[in-house]
C-alpha cells in the first residue's frame, strides 16, 4: 500500500522567512498546551489542599516520581521532534512517516514497563523518600490510579511531538487544552462529590487525570492518522525496519529521558531531606514547585517552539538563523525570568495562601519565594540551552550540563545546607546552584553554538 502524499503542513519550511516570526507561531500555541500539562498537577494541588495538610503532603510526596516519569517520556517525544523535524529539512518524507509511528509503538512498551515496575515497588519507592505509613496509604490511592493510566499519557505527549515537527503546535495545544480543562471540570466532582457523584477524594484526582488523558489520546491519534497522515497502516508498518527507527529515537531518546529524569530524581531526595523537618515543609516544597513550574510555562513553550527551528535550520546548514533564534530566545528567558522573580517575592504570602490556610507550610514556602527566584534567570537558561542541543541531536551535552548541576552540585549542596540551616538552608542550597551553574553553562553553550556560525561563514565566504 502506498502512502498519502504529505499534507501541506508537514512541509512546513522554517529555513526561511523572519526567524522572530516563526518562532512566535511556533511558541504561542505551545504556551496554551504545556500550561494544560502543567495545570493537571497545579489543579490536583489546589483541590486536594482542600482536603487537609496531610492529603497536601501526600500529593507532594508524588510529584518527584510523577515528573520523573513524565520526564522520561518526553525524552520519546523530544527524540521524535528532533529526529521528525531534522527529516522534513532534509526532504525526507518517507521517513518521517516511519520514525512517528514506530516512535509511538517504542514510546508505549517503554511506558509499559515503567508503570509495572511502579506498581511493583510503588510502597518501597516512598518509604524511601521518607512517608510515614499513613501518609504511603494516601499516595497509594492516588499513585495506583495514576499508574494505571500512564499510557493515556504517552501517546498524547509524544504524538504531539511528532505533530509539532511538521511546525503545527497549534493542534497538540487544542489536545492537551481540551484534556485540562477535563480535569478542571471533574476534579471537584470526584474529590468531594458534586452533583450525585461519590466522594473519593484523593483517589477522585487520579481519576480525573485518567479521563482527561484519555480524551487527548484519542484526538492525538485521530490527527495524527486522518489530518497529518503521520502513521502507517497496520498492514504497512515496515517492522523489518524498526531497528533502525528504535536506535535513531533511542540515541536521542535514552540519553535525553534519563537527563529529564535526573532533576526529578535529584528533588526525590530534596524531599526526602525536607520530610525530616515534618509534612508541613514537604507539603510547602510541593505548593512552591508546582507554582513555580506553571510560572515558567512560557519559558518551557519557547523552548519546545524553538526546536524545530534550531533542528531545520541546523540540519539545512543555516546556522546563522540558529544562533539567530538562540539570540532572541535568551533576551526572553531573562526577561520572563526577573519579572517572575519580583511577583513571587513580592506576593509570596498571598500566593502561598491560595494552596494552604496552614501557618506552617505558609511561612516554609514563602522562605523558599524569597531565596530562590532570584536565580530563576540562571537556571532557565540550563533549560533553554539542553532544548538547542537536543535539537541538533547532541543530546550528550545537556545530559553533561545537568549531571553537573544536578548531581555533582545540587545533592551536597542541599544536604550542608540543611544540616547549617535546615530547611532554609536546602532552599539556599538550590539557589547557590542555579547561579554558579547557569552562568558557566550559559557561557560555555554560547561559545559552542557561535563557533560553528563563524566557522560556516568563514567557509562561505572562501568559497
Amino acid at each position: 500500500m502506498k502512502n498519502k502524499p504529505l499534507p501541506h503542513s508537514l512541509k512546513g519550511n522554517l529555513t526561511e522567512g523572519p526567524v522572530l516570526k516563526h518562532l512566535i507561531r511556533l511558541t504561542l500555541p505551545m504556551i496554551w498546551g504545556i500550561a494544560a500539562i502543567i495545570s493537571f498537577q497545579l489543579v490536583d494541588t489546589y483541590f486536594i489542599s482542600q482536603l487537609g495538610t496531610a492529603e497536601l503532603a501526600a500529593i507532594s510526596f508524588t510529584f518527584p516520581l510523577t515528573y520523573l516519569i513524565f520526564s522520561f517520556t518526553m525524552g520519546f517525544g523530544i527524540a521524535m521532534s528532533s529526529v521528525a523535524s531534522r527529516l522534513i529539512g532534509e526532504g525526507r518524507r518517507e521517513d518521517v512517516r516511519r520514525i512517528a509511528t514506530h516512535g509511538l509503538i517504542l514510546s508505549l512498551i517503554v511506558a509499559a514497563i515503567i508503570t509495572g515496575l511502579g506498581m511493583l515497588f510503588h510502597d518501597m519507592i516512598f518509604r524511601l523518600q521518607g512517608a510515614s505509613p499513613e501518609t504511603i496509604a494516601l499516595i497509594r490511592q492516588y499513585m495506583m490510579i495514576w499508574f494505571a493510566g500512564n499510557l493515556c499519557l504517552t501517546i498524547p505527549l509524544v504524538g504531539n511531538s511528532a505533530i509539532r515537527a511538521t511546525g503545527d503546535t497549534f493542534t497538540p495545544a487544542v489536545i492537551m487544552s481540551i484534556a485540562a480543562f477535563s480535569n478542571i471540570i471533574l476534579d471537584p466532582i470526584m474529590i468531594f462529590g458534586w452533583f450525585g457523584f461519590p466522594a473519593m477524594g484523593i483517589k477522585g484526582a487520579a481519576l480525573a487525570t485518567i479521563f482527561g488523558n484519555s480524551g487527548a489520546m484519542i484526538a492525538g491519534l485521530y490527527v495524527m492518522s486522518r489530518r497529518k497522515n503521520l502513521l502507517l497502516s497496520l498492514n504497512d508498518l515496515h517492522l523489518d525496519r524498526f531497528k533502525d527507527s528504535m536506535k535513531r529515537l533511542l540515541t536521542i531518546a535514552l540519553p535525553v529521558g534519563l537527563t529529564n529524569a535526573i532533576t526529578p530524581a535529584v528533588n526525590f531526595a530534596i524531599v526526602g531531606l525536607l520530610s525530616k523537618y515534618g509534612e508541613e515543609a514537604v507539603a510547602a516544597f510541593g505548593v512552591a514547585s508546582r507554582i513555580e513550574a506553571f510560572a515558567f510555562v512560557i519559558l518551557m513553550a519557547l523552548s519546545v517552539g524553538m526546536a524545530p527551528i534550531i533542528g531545520q535550520n541546523w540540519g539545512a546548514g543555516r546556522t546563522e538563523r540558529t544562533v539567530e533564534t538562540l539570540r532572541l530566545t535568551i533576551s526572553f528567558n531573562i526577561v520572563w525570568s526577573l519579572f517572575i522573580a519580583v511577583i513571587l517575592m513580592t506576593f509570596a504570602a498571598p500566593v502561598a495562601g491560595l494552596f494552604s490556610d496552614d501557618p506552617a507550610v505558609i511561612g516554609y514556602a514563602v522562605i523558599f519565594f524569597w531565596s530562590v527566584p532570584v536565580t530563576y534567570t540562571f537556571s532557565n537558561l540550563i533549560n533553554g540551552w539542553g532544548s538547542a542541543f537536543n535539537a541538533i541531536g547532541k543530546p550528550q551535552r545537556t545530559f553533561m550540563m545537568i549531571v553537573l548541576k544536578m548531581v555533582v552540585l545540587t545533592l551536597p549542596c542541599v544536604w550542608l545546607g540543611s544540616k547549617v540551616l535546615g530547611v532554609r538552608g536546602v532552599f539556599l542550597g538550590i539557589a547557590t546552584v542555579n547561579l554558579a551553574a547557569g552562568l558557566t553553562f550559559h557561557l560555555w553553550s554560547w561559545n559552542t553554538f557561535t563557533r560553528r556560525d563563524q566557522a560556516d561563514r568563514l567557509a562561505a565566504s572562501a568559497s
